[in-house]
């Protein structure tokens, strides 16, 4: 029997879903999310998924429901003789905790990791993981789409002329070095040092950006700290212009009132958390057609490499 493609969302990615099943050429399905007087969440599959591949829309951000709700679906999947069930985690919270950094912390992202498994995750299909090495805390196939096949086309839109890319922290550096390949440009990094999670002790610039227009590329954006300090640092440095582009908008705490203060000309993100409120700097490209190819080719056997960068440098 050959098996469907059904696209369902959980409650936090319902915006983001439809327009993956529009770009993927289908509805969503039917699914209710139930919850209980005291906040107990029953997801409910309003269709027959018997034998069918079933792909679970849901970003994993704050609060930890978004999480616990996603992983009942994919039970409620399995238990529902689903032929396949992949979990489309555009933002992968807990992505930070990959490590222990200091005596007696968890590790965050390998427990989300075991737990999707164990709940009956058959593939995972996510983006821009926080350190892309979490793929390996994972024994069935994942694929890590990159934000820079939806960057790309926008920098390029920009024309400006004495483009640098900018790496906020050292971590960065592979990310950034990567899309300044592609458009034969220069990169300088920003070295960071934090006392605590949030708050920046100090921060220099490693290399030149006397006269130039400088794009900052990151995975997260959260409190937005980061990035005010490092383009009010690269501007003294002599900077024509600094944007920023962030695949995540977690935008927490004063992150908002961080980026409208800044010296930054805008600050683009992905549609794969959606925001909080509107604010004049800040732009939405969306990754509902990106997904849609990946969920497609993932459905139909086919490789995703052409949505990589590297591909995309290959044949530049």
């Amino acid at each position: 029997m050959d098996s469907s493609a059904k696209i369902f969302s959980g409650t936090a990615s319902q915006y983001l879903a439809e327009k993956i099943t529009q770009q993927f050429g289908s509805t969503p399905g039917k699914i209710t999310i139930q919850h209980f007087s005291d906040g107990e969440i029953q997801p409910v599959f309003n269709e027959s998924i018997r034998g069918d591949m079933v792909f679970l829309v849901q970003s994993t951000f704050s609060p930890a429901e978004n999480l616990l709700e996603l992983l009942l679906m994919i039970d409620a999947a399995r238990r529902a003789s689903a032929y396949k069930v992949v979990p489309v985690i555009p933002y992968y919270g807990y992505a930070r905790q990959d490590r222990k950094d200091k005596p007696r912390v968890a590790i965050g992202s390998k427990l989300v990791a075991n737990m999707l498994v164990a709940a009956g995750a058959d593939r995972i299909i996510t983006m821009d993981l926080h350190a892309p090495q979490i793929q390996g805390y994972f024994d069935i196939p994942m694929d890590h789409l990159d934000s820079s096949a939806i960057f790309i086309p926008y920098i390029e839109q920009l024309k400006l002329e004495n483009l640098t890319f900018a790496a906020p922290d050292v971590g960065s550096a592979n990310r950034i070095r990567e899309i300044a390949s592609y458009f034969n440009a220069e990169m300088v990094i920003c070295d960071k040092h934090r006392k605590r999670a949030n708050e920046i002790a100090s921060m220099v610039v490693i290399g030149d950006v006397e006269g130039k227009d400088v794009i900052l590329i990151d995975d997260i954006c959260d409190t937005g700290g980061t990035l005010a300090k490092a383009a009010a640092l690269l501007v003294e440095k002599g900077a024509t212009s600094v944007r920023a582009l962030c695949t995540h908008p977690v935008l927490s705490g004063n992150a908002y009132a961080n980026i409208e203060n800044s010296v930054l000309e805008e600050l683009v993100v992905c549609d794969t958390i959606p925001l909080r409120q509107h604010s004049s700097k800040i732009k939405v490209l969306s990754v509902a057609e990106l997904f849609a190819v990946a969920i497609r080719n993932a459905y139909e056997n086919k490789s995703i490499t052409s949505l990589f960068i590297h591909s995309q440098l290959r044949n530049k």
